[in-house]
């Protein structure tokens, strides 16, 4: 079978991405407009945080980025036959493993919450809310985890489409828990945020959790038995390329893990900023999710199995063909996300979550939040594009040296930002250790000659588009002053999109495969 071409396999992915995050909006309209961004969102999103931090580092990140390479080795050397033993022996470690740390997290959750969360011991009741939240949240890791490594087996088969799928039935089940909010607790959404214990108000969502991992499970797991790539279930044996893997996993995983605590940083030093502050930085990086996760992750997951197969064949040009085109894709997207973000991230925020118990206060804090996120949203995807090319290249350990050192560097700017902008510096922070990441592997990209020579005349173009953006978006702001909410964020949006892809369209600045495929 033909490998699908990157553009092809781009487009797919981005657009159930796309309608995932479309999802994921109006799940987070519902907690705004049900929870607010008080004391119940905040243990609510302190035990949702728990299963997916866990999550990207065993099956959603650091496995499928040991695995997949793995798995095509193996399969283009010894056959089907050994590489779905190696899938077998995988799948079967992550579930007894990640059981056996449910059941120790079960016992251990208040000192787990508390670790996480510090500031939640100054109020009793987060606590105990974010403690029995969490003992409902937490199996959700198992499945999801699970779900995820079969995800990476079909992205190894070129089967990208129920992967995609899976935060789409996610993002429905919390909305059925949102929705449910009220009923739940036999009272209107304004008494519930008044008066009901915190941890039974957002119980439906947790429970909702629960019934996604259910439903993803079934459905990933029918779309591997009817493709035929289900693999059985093997005690580990341990034999070399299984050795191989659990290896590259190990360095993988200690990146994963350093990624991880730039996210523990900021959660501890938000819940020590007072009430709020947890909940206004959540829903700015969903915002900023919305360009990462469809773009980015879909670049990411398009990219793995593909520079995957190049490298195998060592020929270093295709690699470079491959990362060229994919820049060219990120920019075209990231580049005008960036700018439109921090000049309207507020009016962003108004418009889509400023409803029932989310407050223009709230809006406000949030808004100036994404927009410090937003600087530095290019180099996030930067590195969504390069860090497949060295786990391809079976080079995790300069992953991971890169990981180490942007969490140092973000610790040591949250501390040192903190005190001055709040959580806006934490923001800030995240946003700097970012682009030093992004700096740190194009550099070395660029002396393992990953990446040639880089397509200068249309970023130029590109850049050209988003400057007649923003002045399209300072132009609207001017005429319009006095409008706010979903309206003034409907014009900023469309007008500025309209400015831009007129623009793109009039200078030739649309990625030509991005068209053709």
């Amino acid at each position: 079978m033909k490998p699908m071409s990157l553009a092809a396999a781009f487009r797919r992915i981005s657009g159930l991405t796309g309608l995932s995050r479309i999802l994921g909006f109006l799940r987070d309209i519902a907690f705004a407009a049900f929870l607010g961004a008080g004391p119940a969102a905040d243990a609510f999103l302190v035990a949702l945080k728990l299963p997916n931090m866990f999550r990207r580092l065993t099956a959603e990140g650091a496995l499928a980025n040991a695995f997949v390479p793995s798995f095509a080795e193996v399969r283009d050397a010894d056959g089907s036959g050994p590489a779905m033993r190696l899938a077998g022996e995988v799948q079967t470690t992550l579930l007894l493993v990640l059981t056996g740390l449910v059941v120790t997290g079960e016992i251990m959750m208040p000192s787990v919450i508390a670790l996480l969360a510090p500031g939640f011991v100054e109020t009793p009741d987060r606590l105990d809310a974010a403690v029995r939240l969490a003992r409902v949240t937490f199996p959700y890791l198992p499945m999801i985890s699970l779900v995820a490594f079969w995800a990476a087996l079909a992205n190894a088969h070129d089967r990208f489409s129920a992967a995609a799928l899976m935060p789409v039935i996610f993002n429905i089940c919390l909305i059925a828990g949102a929705v449910l909010i009220p009923v739940y607790g036999s009272a209107s959404a304004e008494q519930l945020v008044a008066g009901a214990p915190m941890g039974e108000r957002a119980m439906p969502l947790a429970l909702g959790l629960l019934v996604a991992g259910v439903l993803q499970l079934v459905f990933m797991g029918a779309v591997l038995i009817r493709a035929g790539i289900m693999p059985a279930w093997y005690l580990p044996q341990l034999a070399p390329a299984a050795r191989r893997m659990w290896r590259r996993f190990v360095t993988a995983s200690a990146g994963a893990v350093a990624m991880q605590i730039n996210l523990i940083v900021d959660l501890v030093l938000a819940s020590l900023i007072g009430v709020g502050a947890i909940s206004w930085l959540y829903y700015a990086d969903r915002i900023v999710q919305l360009p990462l996760g469809v773009i980015g992750i879909a670049l990411g997951t398009a990219l793995l199995p593909r520079l995957s197969a190049q490298f195998r064949a060592d020929d270093l040009a295709p690699v470079r063909q491959t990362l060229a085109d994919a820049m060219t894709f990120a920019s075209f997207f990231v580049l005008p996300a960036s700018v439109a973000l921090v000049m309207i991230g507020p009016d962003i925020i108004t418009g889509l979550f400023r409803y029932g118990a989310f407050s223009m206060a709230d809006a406000q804090a949030s808004g100036v939040a994404l927009a410090a996120y937003a600087i530095g949203l290019p180099g996030h995807f930067l590195v969504k594009i390069l860090q497949p090319a060295f786990y391809a290249d079976h080079r995790p350990g300069l992953v991971l040296g890169v990981s180490v050192a942007m969490v140092a560097t973000n610790i040591i700017l949250s501390l040192s930002l903190m005190p001055h902008f709040g959580h806006v510096g934490l923001a800030l922070a995240t946003s700097i250790s970012g682009l030093l990441a992004a700096v740190a592997l194009m550099a070395a990209a660029l002396r393992a000659g990953y990446v040639g020579a880089l397509p200068g005349a249309i970023l130029v173009r590109i850049l050209a588009c988003c400057g007649m953006m923003a002045a399209a978006l300072a132009g609207i702001d001017l005429v319009m002053p006095m409008v706010s909410g979903v309206l003034r964020m409907a014009v900023l949006v469309g007008g500025g999109g309209a400015a831009f892809l007129i623009t793109a369209f009039v200078l030739r600045a649309v990625p030509r495969q991005l068209i053709r495929g």
